[in-house]
């Protein structure tokens, strides 16, 4: 079972400090992301959540951890589970390292 609040997991600091309830949208706290990180932080960022994506947890523990970390996404407005969102973020996070 994923623990969650833990603050040493670099998959929580990565969604809790970035698409958090304050953030204005997901979109809007992405592009901030992308153009305020260094460019190795967002090779590192790819490198830990695509190890998380392919763990040995279930898709409904990794579902229910991305959803409890990213309080500030509403799912079911994406039309998204949590995980294939999460593919979309490394998604965008490699494009956006193509670039820098």
């Amino acid at each position: 079972m994923l623990v969650k609040n833990n603050p040493e997991d670099p998959v929580f600091q990565f969604l809790a400090g970035t698409f958090h309830q304050d953030a204005d949208s997901p979109e809007e706290a992405l592009q901030e992301l992308l153009t305020e990180e260094s460019k190795e932080y967002l090779e590192s960022a790819i490198v830990f959540l695509t190890e998380f994506i392919n763990s040995e947890y279930s898709d409904d523990e990794k579902n229910e951890y991305i959803q409890h970390c990213a309080d500030g996404v509403y799912f079911p407005a994406l039309g998204l589970t949590p995980i294939q969102w999460l593919k979309s973020v490394v998604e965008q996070l490699k494009e956006a390292v193509k670039v820098k």
